[in-house]
């Protein structure tokens, strides 16, 4: 070969090497491309899941965040826009992470999720490792797993009546859901579980290959970035919000706030709407606390079919809190807005609560026709005797349909977790009963988990449960022994109703979009998620209705509704004029006028009595010794993020990449030298002639 045609043997040699070696990306595909975004839709694959984000206490973080730790050994992208830091890693199968030599995404079954997170607790050199989790969805897990809780054994101790908190209410709890875990996890759809799968075998079979298939991760916190790490630092930087949202109450008959006479004596029924999951956004709570919630609207609308309910001797009053999940915050706040006499409670005193009738989980009461249900008393004074004695009462008078109440054991170290217990801790004099589907222990074994779904509920229980306490509350409101049969047969409750709400609020299907939410708001989403969400700006009585989230105000509006009394004249401009006093507006975001209705539902803050919104700025309170469940409120707050996202592709890997470099190092010093050396004998020739 002539000294002259060596670079260009050289570069021709090379280009067949790597044109061999490097990956097909786009075959099949590239005739489809015809725009940028084309080309981005095929290199990139988004992948659909619900995140574990990061929350923080006075004693720090817990939850999930991307944390940026250059590594060598696998791909970390940085961008150069603020709080877009990304994390790459190829990902693998659950049953290949013993041979992990390099950090990477773990796919995991549900079924492994427990056992991988435990390694993650126990072994820390191999939690080095973990860049992210990615976990599968499938319809039918809840019939392969026993059960499966993040939260605790005993859900917020501290906040409990009684000193026994080892006691065991939730014994399948693993507390997963308080720890702290600076890597991303998401919970996969079945369309992206699908995907994930199909990219491990790749993985798999390409061992030997140039290329990795990986995951892309955008779940940086802003408390991370800034290093605010406890919920005093970080909304002093305002890098977090506080955890919280609007609470509902309402009363039937409406009550005369204008008038002088004496408030009747309050028979408070309440429930909770919120619940918690290590998913933010899959924080169903079926069971619990939502068949509690359901029954309760339930109930109201039976009642609310009942005539001369004025003429009663005791006032009938509904709540429903948000924030229960983390503190108690709606219970709690709402206490103290009783006590501090505000606008949002006008109309209620705390000395008028003769006692407290809470619906808790009673979605699984029911057992081979039988519903049964178990009453867990605070207080053994005579109001507490005498619900009682209604609860029994209002049984008898459902004989028919198979409903059964006893009291809880006795060997209980007191009620369960449940708002009872904020009402029981601030005053001793108050008394109550809980209704639960369970005596001693969790019946729902899948408590605070995203497993928690319609699945895992049952309609007839539901019904029942509601049936249950209408006519319970009939009889206290009454205050007589001998309410008449066939008036407590009057009062009965719209299965189809409950059904309605089942599904409206406790599937994606038909979800916030069925027809009786619709009826009365404009949704933001169709999946329903009962998380408590963030208090945005100051505390209102009468907040703007696009901070609140969509289930509470649907409660608002369908309590408002059920409860109100008629009008006369309905004014056909609706809303827009206003409306006269006691009154308020209804269905406004659905045809943009409203309805104006005589009845006393109001919302009321729910945030930690710890805190206080002074000039945009959200203050921590010193503790107070006044306030018991001040002392031990952990204060939670959610960090600030600017997106959550992840993605998957192929990349070249780095022994690619370094082939690569040497390669062309090698190319330019052979090319050199053959330009050298080329130039030195045809100088030599043109000397010879």
């Amino acid at each position: 070969m002539a000294p002259a045609f060596l670079p260009l043997f050289y570069f021709l040699l090379f280009f067949f090497f790597f044109a061999f070696h490097l990956p097909l990306c786009f075959s099949g595909e590239s005739s489809a491309m015809e725009s940028v975004p084309d080309l981005q839709n095929t290199m990139y694959k988004v992948i659909d899941g619900d995140p574990c984000v990061r929350l923080l206490n006075l004693s720090g973080p817990i939850g999930c965040a991307s944390q940026f730790k250059p590594n060598t050994q696998f791909h970390v992208c940085v961008f150069l826009d603020p709080g877009r830091d990304k994390v790459l890693a190829p990902i693998i199968g659950f049953e290949n992470v013993d041979g992990m030599s390099e950090s990477s995404a773990i796919l995991v079954s549900f079924e492994d999720f427990p056992s991988l997170f435990n390694r993650i607790s126990d072994d820390l050199s191999f939690a080095s490792k973990v860049a992210g989790v990615l976990v599968k969805s499938r319809t039918d897990v809840q019939n392969n797993l026993k059960g499966f809780s993040p939260d605790q054994k005993f859900p917020q101790a501290q906040f409990a009546p009684y000193h026994n908190f080892s006691y065991e209410w939730n014994p399948i709890g693993s507390g997963i859901m308080w720890k702290y875990y600076n890597f991303p996890v998401f919970l996969l759809t079945e369309s992206a579980t699908a995907t994930i799968e199909e990219f491990v075998i790749r993985n798999e079979n390409k061992k030997r290959a140039y290329t990795s298939n990986v995951a892309e991760f955008d779940l940086v916190m802003q408390t991370t970035k800034s290093g605010t790490h406890d919920s005093k630092s970080c909304l002093k930087e305002a890098t977090c919000l506080p955890l919280g949202g609007y609470s509902v109450w309402s009363s039937l008959p409406p009550i005369n706030v204008s008038s002088s006479k004496q408030s009747k004596p309050i028979i408070l029924a309440v429930a909770s709407m919120d619940s918690a999951s290590f998913f933010r956004d899959k924080s169903l709570g079926a069971d619990s606390p939502i068949s509690g919630l359901i029954a309760l609207l339930a109930a109201v609308d039976a009642l609310s079919h009942v005539h001369g309910l004025g003429d009663l001797s005791k006032q009938l009053v509904f709540a429903v809190f948000t924030g229960e999940a983390w503190g108690y915050l709606g219970s709690r706040r709402f206490l103290v807005e009783l006590e501090i006499n505000s606008d949002a409670v006008h109309g209620l005193t705390h000395s008028s609560i003769e006692t407290v009738v809470e619906l808790g989980s009673v979605g699984k009461g029911y057992n081979e026709g039988v519903k049964n249900f178990f009453a867990h008393k605070e207080g053994g004074s005579a109001a507490t005797d005498m619900t009682m004695t209604a609860l029994k009462r209002a049984q008898e008078s459902l004989l028919s349909e198979n409903i059964k109440v006893a009291s809880a054991s006795a060997s209980n170290p007191g009620i369960p977790p449940s708002s009872l217990m904020t009402f029981s801790k601030e005053n001793s004099a108050i008394s109550g009963v809980v209704l639960e589907d369970f005596d001693s222990v969790f019946v729902n074994k899948f408590y605070h988990s995203h497993l928690d779904d319609l699945s895992n509920v049952n309609s007839s229980a539901v019904v029942a449960a509601a049936s249950l306490v209408a006519r319970t509350l009939y009889i206290l409101a009454s205050d007589s022994k001998d309410v008449e049969d066939s008036v407590l047969a009057s009062i009965n409750v719209n299965v189809s109703l409950v059904k309605q709400l089942m599904g409206c609020l406790l599937a994606c299907d038909p979800g916030l979009s069925c027809e009786l939410v619709n009826k009365y708001i404009s949704p933001t989403s169709t999946c329903p998620s009962h998380y408590v969400g963030v208090i945005v700006d100051e505390p209102s009585s009468t907040p703007y209705p696009g901070y609140i989230n969509d289930v509470p105000r649907f409660v608002w509006n369908f309590l408002a509704d059920i409860t109100s009394i008629p009008r006369e004249h309905i004014n056909s401009s609706g809303c827009q004029q206003g409306c006269i006093r006691d009154e308020v507006c209804i269905k406004a975001e659905t045809d943009g006028k409203g309805v104006c209705i005589l009845s006393t539902t109001r919302y009321v803050p729910a945030y930690s009595t710890r805190l206080k919104y002074e000039s945009g700025v959200w203050n921590v309170l010193p503790s107070n010794s006044s306030d018991i469940m001040g002392i031990v409120d952990p204060i939670w707050t959610e960090s600030n993020w600017n997106s959550i996202g992840m993605r998957v592709y192929t990349v070249q890997n780095a022994a690619y990449d370094r082939i690569v470099l040497f390669g062309g190092i090698a190319l330019t010093i052979l090319s050199y030298l053959g330009v050298a050396f080329s130039r030195a004998l045809i100088t030599k020739a043109m000397k010879r002639d």
